[in-house]
């Protein structure tokens, strides 16, 4: 099973048991329905963008860590510079 099929199929089963609970098929309690379940979805996409914003930042902060992409990028700026040069486009 490929990652794409793992996640389908987890985000398939916890929007079963959400819908479950909010039509009432899964019995809870009606504070429960009421007060926290409307908020799930926005909690979980909250947590989402936290994750993301995360795994971003750390991917930012460990850059250096990587020589070799370090290097192919300072390469690739060169080379867009160097470009940029002959074609008489100031950047500065």
């Amino acid at each position: 099973m490929t990652k794409a099929t793992e996640t389908g199929v987890g985000f398939l089963a916890i929007g079963a048991i959400y819908f479950s609970l909010y039509s009432g098929v899964i019995p809870a309690s009606d504070k429960f329905r009421t007060e926290i379940l409307p908020y799930i979805p926005w909690w979980g996409l909250v947590a989402f963008g936290s994750y993301s914003l995360g795994t971003l930042g750390w991917g930012v902060f460990t850059f250096n860590d990587k020589e070799e992409k370090y290097e192919e990028l300072l390469g690739q700026i060169d080379e867009a510079k160097k470009f940029y040069k002959e074609h008489s486009i100031d950047l500065d």
